[in-house]
């Protein structure tokens, strides 16, 4: 069967932004214009229970007002298929947002006009950075009260380093927001009224100034009409620097509003030098609206058509070896073996649905794939198209599409699937480790079988959640990202798999490292009748710089180790290093050197080796004044600026350190870093100290030193848990 669409008219795109930006009302917008849905339903609506929007469908989400998990859909804006995912805001789902990014091809970044760009925002702007997606900006809410969109801009190009190219600017903002003037296009869009299906007036640009709605009271606002002329030339003349003939005629010409008004200039010329732009990575447009007050959607969905990248137009995806090094490219064709990503899967009391990226090749129901990652062979059986919590049933798939695979069996998140006479590794998504833990147990003591199904499809279907069970007390324990994060993964096993279960108090999830460097010597001899044990090792233990890992390293010469028995040692040192001699945490970022040893002809052994190994990192780490770590978060708490001097106090009370502070919109914000040891239940103390007005985002940042005298106090409160 033949493509319906060529490859250029598909576009695959996520939303993303801080919490409260705006990213879901934005992707009911969407859908309605694109005549997807007949009725706008608005997240604030939804805390009832009653109805949900289409992409925030879970019952968590509802009763929130926030989005959790990533949700697809599929729509069309003229002639052109557009796949949207939106994604979370907050930051404990980060997790949601690294691996869209990782299979999207480009994106919509959403500000809030008011705050500008946010903390999260930063975070999600460095993951679209490291999977190299294009995107756009969209300034959002420019009808409430204290937008300045001058003020996002700046933000943008600052903070974000963004080289922010200006399309669109607002006409007027709060209540006298009326629309935007379109600097590429050279007209402005003016609203009759805040009507979902209310028109606008076109006007060109040299005519906003007269026209009687756009006589505004605000000064910021007035400025940006006058300077509307100014503006265009800038924009043209920096688009057409993205190509190279394009610009050498605007140079022949002399100034912009000569080429402008001279043959060899066309829109279409200029649209294509910002999409250029915009899919090298080389501009960021800016675009702005309410997407609350059904203003500039419509235009937004232009810009995607107009600037965003169709699959394979920026690169395919990097094919790598088991080590992870680049191997080779996959360009998305349908003419070539079928490599497939998986980047999500999702449990429910359904069975499994695994979402997929196809790169190249084309798929039918009843297919074998090969699951690379795991050696594995998986039998497509359905496929679907996903609309958030809807499915359609599809007989095939082909490269740049994004479908799921119903009941696979063997594959997870970032797992390749390849056609078996071709097999290849895709590149990886690269996850977070999870800082805070919690112990998990039935409320029903006869659900324990079900509770382990349960959390092992929570681990599959979310990377960012680990678990463990507790050596010394026997219980299942719960990693993930924040408390939020996990208080929402045990409410969904509810909600979702039927299983009821019991969350224990919050524990940090601690680190250790060697104090000091360390050269040490241990021999294991056993002699028990017959072939005894003899085994002794001699290594060098360095503290490392952080982030850099377990390093091991074979510095033996004359064979007093024989090679055979090299791997026996790497292997307890990295085994030993998951449980450090302070209280049992992995420990992190040093150097283990094997400089000597001894063996014998009869009684050495690989076994003997390990365990002489095991013993010497024992001793050695208690010998180098071993050093406690803790997670360290980054925190920022935006307020009124009346409670700020009681949030600063309170940050220093949490051994915590500040290390900026100002103002943003209305409010004030203030940034810091502190231990995560000491933030559990801020939100009730923030609550209380700006009577409801606060908010607050925590981000992992750090492994940091805990103090000495505050070793056997932290020991003390997370035993005592």
């Amino acid at each position: 069967m033949a493509r319906h669409k060529p490859l250029p008219l598909y576009r695959n795109i996520g939303i993303i932004a801080h919490i409260d930006a705006g990213k879901t009302t934005t992707t009911e917008r969407v859908l309605y214009y694109t005549g997807k849905k007949h009725q706008i339903v608005d997240v604030h609506d939804t805390k009832d229970g009653k109805g949900s929007t289409t992409t925030d469908y879970l019952e968590q989400e509802r009763k929130r007002g926030i989005t959790i998990q990533s949700a697809a859909v599929s729509t069309e804006w003229k002639g052109h298929q557009i796949n949207v995912i939106d994604t979370p805001g907050h930051v404990d789902f980060t997790i949601e947002v690294n691996r869209s990014l990782r299979v999207l091809d480009g994106a919509v970044v959403v500000f809030d006009g008011v705050a500008g760009v946010e903390p999260q925002t930063e975070t999600n702007w460095r993951l679209a950075d490291q999977y190299n997606v294009p995107r756009l900006c969209y300034v959002n809410k420019m009808d409430r009260i204290g937008a300045n969109f001058a003020h996002c801009v700046k933000g943008i190009r600052e903070r974000l380093g963004a080289n922010a190219l200006l399309c669109q600017v607002p006409l007027g903002s709060h209540d006298e927001f009326i629309g935007m003037a379109d600097l590429v296009a050279g007209v402005g869009y003016i609203w009759q009224g805040d009507d979902k299906d209310s028109p606008w007036e076109t006007v060109p640009l040299d005519q906003i100034a007269t026209h009687p709605k756009a006589q505004f009271s605000a000064v910021a606002d007035r400025e940006w009409v006058a300077n509307l002329p100014k503006l265009r030339d800038e924009t043209i003349e920096r688009a057409l620097e993205m190509d190279d003939v394009a610009f050498d005629k605007l140079l022949h010409a002399g100034d912009v509003e000569t080429f402008v008004n001279s043959s060899d200039f066309s829109l279409d010329l200029l649209k294509r030098c910002v999409r250029k732009g915009c899919v090298s990575g080389k501009l960021v447009p800016v675009f702005c609206g309410s997407s609350y007050r059904n203003k500039g959607v419509q235009q937004l969905l232009d810009a995607v058509i107009d600037y965003m990248p169709y699959p394979g137009e920026n690169g395919g995806i990097a094919l790598v070896d088991e080590d992870g090094h680049v191997t080779g490219e996959q360009g998305v064709v349908d003419e070539a073996p079928a490599r497939v990503l998986a980047f999500k899967v999702i449990n429910d009391q359904f069975g499994t649905l695994t979402f997929c990226r196809i790169y190249s090749g084309v798929i039918k129901k009843g297919d074998t794939l090969l699951n690379v990652t795991r050696g594995k062979k998986e039998r497509v059986g359905r496929i679907v198209e996903v609309q958030a919590n809807a499915t359609k049933e599809i007989d095939e798939v082909r490269a740049g599409d994004i479908c799921a695979f119903v009941s696979l069996k063997e594959t997870e998140t970032g797992d390749s699937l390849t056609d078996p006479a071709h097999p290849v590794l895709l590149e990886r998504m690269r996850f977070p480790d999870p800082v805070i833990s919690v112990s998990v147990e039935p409320k029903n003591r006869n659900d324990i079988d079900k509770l382990s199904t349960a959390l092992y499809k929570m681990a599959k279907a979310d990377p960012s959640l680990k678990l463990e069970v507790d050596k010394e007390t026997g219980e299942t324990v719960l990693k993930g990202m924040g408390e939020l994060h996990l208080e929402i993964t045990i409410d969904r096993m509810r909600t979702e798999l039927g299983v009821e279960a019991s969350m224990g108090k919050p524990r940090v999830s601690f680190r250790e490292a060697f104090g000091k460097t360390v050269e040490h010597t241990y021999t294991h001899k056993k002699q028990s009748g017959g072939s005894g044990q003899f085994a002794e090792v001699k290594i060098i233990f360095e503290p490392g710089e952080p982030g850099s890992g377990v390093v091991f390293s074979d510095e033996v010469v004359g064979g007093r180790v024989p090679r055979e028995y090299i791997p026996a040692v790497e292997h307890a040192v990295m085994v030993e290093s998951r449980e450090g001699q302070i209280a049992g945490y992995e420990v992190l970022d040093f150097k283990a050197r094997l400089v000597d040893g001894k063996y014998h002809d009869v009684d050495s052994s690989a076994l003997a080796f390990e365990i002489a190994a095991r013993a010497c990192f024992r001793e050695a780490q208690k010998l180098s004044n071993p050093k406690l770590l803790e997670p360290v978060m980054k925190l920022e708490v935006v307020t009124e600026a009346d409670y700020l001097g009681d949030v600063i106090g309170d940050i220093n009370r949490r051994r915590g350190s500040i290390s900026d502070q100002g103002q943003r919109g209305t409010n004030a914000f203030v940034q810091g870093f502190v231990p995560l040891a000491e933030m559990f239940g801020y939100i009730n103390f923030l609550r209380s100290a700006t009577s409801g007005r606060g908010t607050f985002t925590m981000e992992f940042d750090h492994y940091e030193e805990v103090p000495a005298s505050m070793v056997a106090k932290l020991m003390e409160k997370e035993g005592s848990k």
